[in-house]
């Protein structure tokens, strides 16, 4: 799996303004809900509940946000760049400033699990970080994740 199977273009933020974690969350929602048809309420609950059961925050600014949605048929990527960090209850302790909230059907578990795997290990790479901090906009954003989710696939 690759990262544009799952992230659109539209599907990415270059600086989402949000003053605390659920609003980021309802935000991320609405988002993954204009890609999925789905309520965005429903959305946000589903990402709600993942966080309730523990954070999805990563450390070193970054978080993935996930959870499983019944009425889709596959798995759908959401990217935001905050204009400025939020508290996450991140295991560094660290806010967060790069999100990647992910969505699967429920039946969708070995895709679901590769699709974090995959977001984890692009998010995890120090230069790809101070990349995606850096770029210039939501064209640039779409592009350094895509670009680098090919160039990793064989590496998979």
């Amino acid at each position: 799996m690759i990262l544009s199977d799952i992230l659109e273009p539209s599907a990415v933020t270059a600086a989402l303004k949000v003053q605390n974690k659920k609003q980021l969350l309802q935000d991320l929602a609405h988002g993954l809900a204009e890609q999925t048809a789905v309520d965005s309420r429903i959305v946000f609950e589903t990402l709600l509940q993942r966080e309730k059961l523990g954070s999805t925050g990563l450390g070193q600014g970054i978080a993935i946000p996930h959870g499983r949605l019944p009425s889709i048929t596959r798995v759908y990527g959401y990217f935001a760049r905050l204009s400025g960090p939020v508290a996450f209850e991140s295991v560094d302790g660290e806010p967060v400033d790069l999100v990647f909230a992910l969505v699967s059907p429920n039946h969708a578990g070995a895709d679901h699990l590769t699709a974090l795997a995959r977001i984890s290990r692009v998010l995890r790479d120090g230069a790809m970080l101070a990349k995606l901090r850096g770029a210039s906009g939501a064209d640039s954003l779409y592009a350094l994740l895509t670009e680098h989710g090919i160039a990793s696939a064989s590496a998979a």
